[in-house]
């Protein structure tokens, strides 16, 4: 009777989310991107993580794969004690004995804050390579395993391996399976990140139209980023209408790693009549996040990584300097409060002009003159090896390497470089449409 009763509120909140076009984003960095080659966590780094990715507004973490250790069980154990807010999931393959690990893990959590994924994998090529299995065989592994974890968790997710290369009739008929064995998520991962967002979307649609019973379940994604396609593979299932985006932060995870969530994140925050879905994120938190992961993991984003890399918020061309100095939207897509990023840094180097070396130099105190400023270009123009210059030491050091001895001395300096910082936050939107002249 009880059992019944959970039932119908988990399709009643099933119902509601679905209804409300709320997009649920759920992290894995703790566990897939851990499994990226060299990135070992321990717990209370996990911990750490897990807090940072509860105040950015992360529904749900994926915390591990309690069976592969007793650490991994008292890390995800410490996450659940600690962490206020996502649901906690842990990832278990289609055995009891996981379950039990994974219960074991996440005892203390009510049953609407704990939950766990089973999987394994479906396709012709795991079925017959790696399992060894039938396909009744591997769908009664299946059902046989959501109904032993619906004895101890409300929220159960099937997660098959390999779905994208997986038959889609034999697809179809696992997810119909394991929904009616209770499972209250369907997960759709593209395991080695073969599909490209047209094929991605294809298969979602299959499923939205052949599994009957896919309206008593959520339906998420999980792409890994192989082809340079994760981000775009999870929007496009986004506007067809999945429920929930799995990924990591800055995209780690195996080989090339899995949909980097900050991403997807800003995307359709900026995007929104695109992606009309609700998702409670709180983006000023982002770059922190992100920072946070570097530190703890040791592996830094590229430069050039979208969203989050050091040089998105940095230029050293002339043309973008000037214009980011007019107004930083004139180059920028988004503003770096937006993530709680560090301002604006304009870098000079060969290809920067006359008003950023201007504006740095006054910013490190020394206001020049136009024939200063000019042999300063010269110089950096005419370097004989590639070289530039970001911090206010390193500008120092170029002024003091090209002026020698005739630098200025500017009691004023200071105050005018206080005035020359960019001020991003000024030049928002909503500024811009206050500061302009009213129409009489």
């Amino acid at each position: 009777m009880l059992a019944r009763v959970l039932r119908q509120i988990e399709l009643a909140s099933i119902w509601r989310h679905k209804r409300k076009g709320l997009l649920f984003l759920s992290d894995t960095t703790l566990r897939d991107g851990e499994q990226m080659p060299g990135v070992r966590l321990n717990p209370d780094e996990k911990v750490e993580i897990a807090q940072a990715l509860a105040r950015v507004g992360i529904h749900s973490i994926d915390a591990g794969f309690p069976a592969t250790s007793r650490e991994e069980i008292e890390s995800i154990r410490q996450i659940a004690k600690t962490v206020r807010g996502p649901v906690i999931n842990a990832h278990c393959r289609t055995l009891k004995a996981d379950i039990d690990a994974a219960r074991e893990a996440l005892d203390d959590l009510s049953l609407f804050r704990r939950a766990v994924t089973l999987f394994i994998g479906i396709s012709k090529l795991h079925r017959e390579q790696k399992h060894h299995k039938t396909k009744s065989e591997i769908i009664r592994l299946t059902v046989d395993a959501i109904q032993y974890a619906k004895q101890y968790f409300q929220i159960v997710t099937f997660g098959p391996e390999d779905a994208s290369r997986t038959e889609p009739d034999f697809l179809h008929e696992i997810y119909q399976e394991a929904i009616e064995a209770g499972a209250t998520t369907c997960g759709f991962a593209d395991t080695v990140g073969y599909l490209t967002p047209s094929k991605a979307v294809d298969c979602i649609k299959g499923v939205q139209d052949n599994v009957p019973s896919i309206g008593h379940a959520m339906l998420a994604v999980h792409f890994h980023n192989d082809l340079g396609m994760g981000t775009a593979n999870a929007l496009a299932c986004v506007k067809q209408g999945v429920n929930i985006v799995q990924g990591t932060i800055n995209g780690l995870g195996e080989r090339a790693g899995n949909t980097p969530l900050e991403e997807v994140i800003m995307a359709i925050s900026l995007h929104s009549d695109e992606f009309p879905v609700r998702c409670h994120i709180h983006t000023e938190e982002l770059y922190a996040l992100s920072r946070l992961v570097a530190r703890l993991t040791g592996v830094e984003p590229a430069p050039a990584k979208a969203v989050i890399g050091k040089n998105v918020f940095r230029t050293e061309a002339g043309v973008h300097q000037d214009g980011v100095l007019k107004d930083p939207s004139v180059y920028l897509p988004f503003l770096p409060e937006q993530i709680g990023a560090p301002p604006v840094e304009l870098v000079l180097g060969k290809h920067s002009g006359r008003r950023a070396v201007a504006y740095r130099s006054a910013e490190v105190g020394t206001t020049l003159t136009d024939q200063q400023v000019e042999r300063v270009l010269k110089y950096l123009k005419n370097q004989p090896r590639l070289r530039s210059y970001a911090s206010a030491e390193e500008v120092r050091s170029l002024l003091a390497e090209v002026l020698s001895g005739d630098l200025p001395n500017s009691p004023g300096a200071e105050s005018l470089a206080a005035t020359t910082v960019i001020q991003t936050v000024a030049a928002t939107p909503q500024s811009r449409e206050q500061n302009q002249p009213k129409k009489k």
